[in-house]
């Protein structure tokens, strides 16, 4: 494929608000994971909730898209200049010739679930002041984005489970493509919600303590919120050799069950071998693997094993879950920048709370952060049904 220019990117999570804090987090492996108590939730686990979302309501002229999710979705976009950096990209462009492609997993479901405690006790009818469309609609987060930057061009929420950020960029790359748009904010946001915590409690998913991922005793996940966005340009002469590319974007879809990998991990290894030659580049040139890794058993089995198949000499590899959470619909955008910023800064991040990686899953797993030179890393993010994604960033060099 024809490199893509990251120009610009933020992200917000419950590691740090913006790129400083998310960088310094990585720099000490720590994040902020800490025992549940959104919305009176009784279950023991802990999760990543982010600080402040609830006394940020969106601007007035949006107020329609008030819910959460675009709350932390406001916040992320003010956050390292990108707001400015999206609007000097309109400047050049064209209001119509930015596209906006967004990923989510349950939107603003909590929306709907609050409506539901306020239904009329007597008729059972939600209240008048609820609005689905603009709200808990996978779509809402798309539109409130292209709503905020009064942009006209084509504008998409994508939402595959926990894939849904990352398979945004391949979607954003098909319109630069075709020639359809100029420029593409992408990115991710997922916020907590009844629906996600108790749903994979159902599945005995959740971790009592903060998630392990790859640990030999790694017990299951974290459930965190998160919102990650970037700027996506064609590449051109004058880019400077240090401004992080999209090299390579592979898509896979395995459909082996409806919430468990394929136990090889076929999906997984069809997305990263996809993504390596749509970048023209072998395992060898790769430097870091950002992995999926939600911390359950089988899911980091599965992803070890397509790994070590696509990387057989090995490759400095850790899943960042452990001190975000596993955020998601955004999981996928958050992890892409947590890829840049390992770029933008020539480090590898450790896993946080892993502190004895499973020998059995045979990865060099990174225990503390350290300098690398780097020229391009490769991130993994897998969802439920089999959908996966995997996309190769790197610098102008490579």
């Amino acid at each position: 494929m024809n490199p893509l220019l990251l120009t610009h990117f933020t992200a917000t999570s419950c590691a740090g608000s913006g790129l400083d804090a998310t960088l310094a987090a990585l720099r000490d492996a720590r994040g902020g994971l800490a025992p549940c108590t959104f919305e009176n939730v009784a279950l023991k686990t802990f999760a990543g909730r982010v600080a402040g979302v609830e006394d940020a309501p969106v601007r007035d002229a949006l107020a329609a898209f008030d819910c959460r999710n675009n709350r932390l979705a406001q916040m992320a976009l003010e956050a390292d200049g990108f707001a400015q950096r999206v609007k000097d990209a309109i400047a050049r462009y064209g209001a119509a010739r930015v596209g906006v492609f967004m990923g989510t997993s349950t939107a603003g479901i909590l929306e709907t679930e609050l409506a539901y405690q306020r239904r009329d006790p007597q008729t059972g009818a939600l209240p008048a002041d609820f609005n689905y469309a603009t709200t808990h609609n996978p779509y809402s987060l798309a539109a409130f984005v292209r709503a905020h930057f009064a942009v006209r061009g084509p504008a998409v929420s994508v939402s595959s489970a926990c894939s849904s950020g990352a398979k945004v960029f391949g979607s954003a790359r098909r319109m630069l493509e075709t020639g359809l748009i100029d420029a593409a904010i992408v990115g991710g946001v997922d916020t907590l919600c009844l629906t996600t915590l108790y749903g994979f409690n159902s599945l005995e998913l959740l971790s009592p303590g903060p998630c392990k991922p790859f640990d030999v005793n790694r017990d299951g996940i974290s459930i965190g919120e998160g919102a990650a966005f970037a700027l996506l340009e064609r590449d051109s002469a004058d880019a400077s050799a240090d401004t992080i590319r999209l090299l390579g974007i592979g898509e896979s879809s395995d459909a082996y069950h409806m919430s468990s990998p394929h136990p090889d991990g076929l999906g997984a290894q069809l997305a990263m071998e996809q993504a390596l030659a749509g970048a023209g580049l072998t395992a060898r040139d790769i430097g870091y693997v950002n992995l999926h890794g939600t911390a359950t058993p089988s899911n980091d089995a599965a992803e070890s094993r397509a790994l070590v198949s696509v990387f057989p000499e090995g490759v400095p590899c850790s899943s960042t879950k452990g001190a975000t959470g596993h955020t998601l619909g955004a999981a996928g955008a958050l992890e892409a920048v947590i890829a840049a910023l390992a770029l933008r800064h020539q480090i590898v991040p450790a896993g946080a709370n892993t502190t004895e990686p499973d020998p059995a899953l045979g990865l060099d797993y990174v225990l503390k952060t350290r300098e690398a030179s780097l020229d391009a890393v490769l991130s993994n993010s897998f969802g439920f049904g089999g959908t996966n994604c995997s996309l190769v960033f790197g610098l102008g060099r490579v």
